[in-house]
């Protein structure tokens, strides 16, 4: 089986992108597993912050790596908190905080739907000076409900409502999740890209 590194420390997005990634027979290591820092994300786009964790998670462990940048994108807000999205309420920010955030950031909005999206980059590097990586992405449409509604997923979740599940991200299966969401698909796009150079 190939082993693959994630470079991320979050255990959601890693057990998510493991789950995705199985039916090819990779095997995927979070980026603490072999003591991987965390490198400052310092692009104003999802793709150039992927391409600089996928860099430097593959040139200190020696393994292909897959890197991801993603966001949630509020319309009312001009597609903040965007990039900042894990450290909208500052640097290391909890969950919780950046969830606050956002709801304090709402106050003005207003009562009608607060359409958003769930955006997602995410890079496929076989070692540090690939010169072709692979690149996928995907978008999740929705909306933001003020009031926090279930108890699953992670980040922005309890506030992201899908409207065609009438629920929130947060109370969907973790199978749906993975079907229907903005990682799913960008992580089904590379797979794609993946087969076709391994045909």
């Amino acid at each position: 089986m190939k082993k693959v590194l994630i470079a991320s420390n979050n255990l959601g997005k890693i057990r998510e992108i493991g789950g995705i990634l199985a039916e090819l027979d990779i095997v995927v290591v979070g980026q603490r597993e072999l003591g991987v820092s965390d490198v400052e994300e310092t692009a104003v786009t999802f793709v150039e912050n992927a391409l600089i964790k996928a860099r430097h998670a593959s040139a200190h462990s020696g393994l292909p790596a897959l890197a991801d940048d993603s966001g949630l994108e509020v319309d009312f807000l001009e597609g903040l908190p965007g990039v900042r999205s894990a450290r909208f309420a500052g640097p290391g920010a909890t969950d919780a905080a950046n969830n606050k955030k956002l709801i304090e950031s709402l106050k003005d909005a207003g009562s009608g739907p607060l359409t958003c999206r769930f955006r997602c980059v995410m890079v496929y590097l076989r070692h540090p000076e690939d010169p072709s990586p692979l690149i996928g992405q995907g978008v999740w449409e929705g909306e933001i409900v003020r009031k926090p509604q279930g108890e699953g997923g992670f980040g922005y979740d309890p506030h992201f409502w899908v409207p065609q599940s009438r629920c929130t991200v947060a109370e969907l299966a973790e199978a749906d999740k993975n079907r229907m969401s903005h990682r799913g698909a960008a992580l089904r796009a590379l797979l794609q890209s993946l087969r076709e150079r391994h045909a």
